[in-house]
């Protein structure tokens, strides 16, 4: 089976096994207590459902030229996808699955793929890079559309030590100097800007699935 028939959580399961021969396994028990944490705690109240305008904000391209959503989408549908940051090993997993799975879709019926994350354009730039992503890749300092939407999270101070011990800093990679992330989202927005699908990941290493997405929009679009 090839990277392209897996499913995420089949790649998710492949990279957990790597990072537990290659991590300090007392760092790693950290990162998995934190996931438990976050499967028990669920998704935030007040989560806006399908039928409301999606938020706006100032966002910033990979060149670090200001932008909106708005000016991205272009008046058309888009599947906007929050992700964590191009240090996160389970954003890039998902962010490359959508580029080999969704584009080409996507593309066929003229609707947007637009990933945004909370770094700073250089951390943008090289996830578009790295990953040789085809779609936009937007920064948004300060966390303001995720904000509007209610999935903002942060970690704990001792997941914020297991992250130094790996090098990481989340608030230097951050464009507002915070460690303030979005939990892992997919909003599938009609060309009126209205959402109509919703789906929102508390546990970071899980993730909207792309046959998942592709229903929405064939919903949205059929």
């Amino acid at each position: 089976m090839s990277v392209t028939d897996q499913t995420f959580a089949e790649q998710a399961s492949a990279l957990a096994a790597r990072r537990a021969a290659e991590a300090p396994a007392e760092v790693l028990a950290v990162f998995a207590a934190e996931r438990v944490g976050l499967d028990a705690t669920g998704l935030p109240a007040g989560i806006p459902g399908p039928g409301v305008p999606m938020p706006d904000g100032q966002l910033l391209d990979t060149r670090g030229i200001q932008t909106t959503l708005e000016k991205t989408r272009r008046g058309r549908a888009a599947v906007v996808v929050f992700y964590r940051g191009a240090w996160c090993p389970y954003c890039n997993l998902a962010l490359r699955a959508y580029q080999q799975q969704l584009v080409p879709a996507l593309a066929a019926s003229g609707v947007a793929l637009i990933a945004i994350s909370p770094q700073q354009a250089d951390g943008s730039l090289s996830m578009q890079q790295t990953n040789e992503l085809t779609f936009s890749v937007l920064s948004d300092p300060g966390n303001q559309i995720a904000g509007q939407l209610g999935i903002l999270t942060a970690p704990t101070d001792e997941v914020r030590r297991a992250q130094t011990a790996l090098g990481l800093d989340v608030a230097e990679r951050n464009a507002d100097g915070t460690n303030t992330l979005p939990m892992p989202t997919v909003v599938v927005v009609d060309d009126g800007g209205t959402v109509r699908f919703i789906d929102v990941h508390p546990n970071y290493a899980t993730r909207t699935e792309p046959r998942e997405i592709l229903d929405a929009v064939s919903s949205l679009t059929g």
